[in-house]
């Protein structure tokens, strides 16, 4: 019988799976308690949350929010990483953290949106540039053509332009 307080841990836990931007599962075993809670607090000061839960919780909630494919990441001690709106920010922070402190916590992969991300996947997207940058390397991917357009529009322009001034020139001598 699920007792008040497991009922409410499940429905964290969904809510925090159908909400978040990415879930990312990790491998906590030889991790000491201040570890975790130094990476709880470095999480935390990015907005990301951090919860360790008993697998049969979460493959519960797993099964309450439809998400079929969170399951085949549960295995073993498994935590979670849920970030809820830029999806690299919080994977970037977790894999910076585990560089830098030489943390035994092991990506096992991450669900975003609907997709099952790798531990390679994960890892690539930890090197990925800010927002910011992504979004002007786009503009600029963006503005290449218009100003290549912009170009071949005017050289027409420019020629008779030239064209007229050596004509005057020629003119004058």
């Amino acid at each position: 019988m699920p007792n008040e307080k497991k009922i409410q841990i499940v429905e964290d836990l969904k809510s925090n799976i159908e909400s978040s931007s990415i879930l990312i599962a990790a491998d906590y075993t030889g991790v000491n308690v201040s570890e975790i809670s130094a990476l709880r607090t470095v999480l935390r000061e990015q907005g990301v949350q951090f919860k360790v839960v008993k697998n049969t919780l979460a493959l519960i909630a797993a099964d309450q929010a439809g998400s079929s494919k969170l399951k085949e990441l549960i295995e073993g001690p498994t935590s979670f990483v849920f970030g809820f709106d830029d999806p690299v920010e919080p994977v970037r922070v977790l894999t910076n953290f585990i560089k830098n402190s030489n943390s035994a916590v092991k990506v096992r992969g991450a669900l975003m949106g609907d997709s099952l991300l790798t531990t390679e996947e994960v890892d690539y997207m930890a090197s990925l540039p800010d927002r910011p940058t992504l979004l002007s390397r786009l503009l600029g991917q963006l503005q290449a053509p218009i100003t290549g357009l912009a170009t071949v529009l005017n050289a027409p322009t420019q020629g008779l332009a030239t064209l007229l001034d050596r004509h005057n020139k020629n003119q004058e001598n």
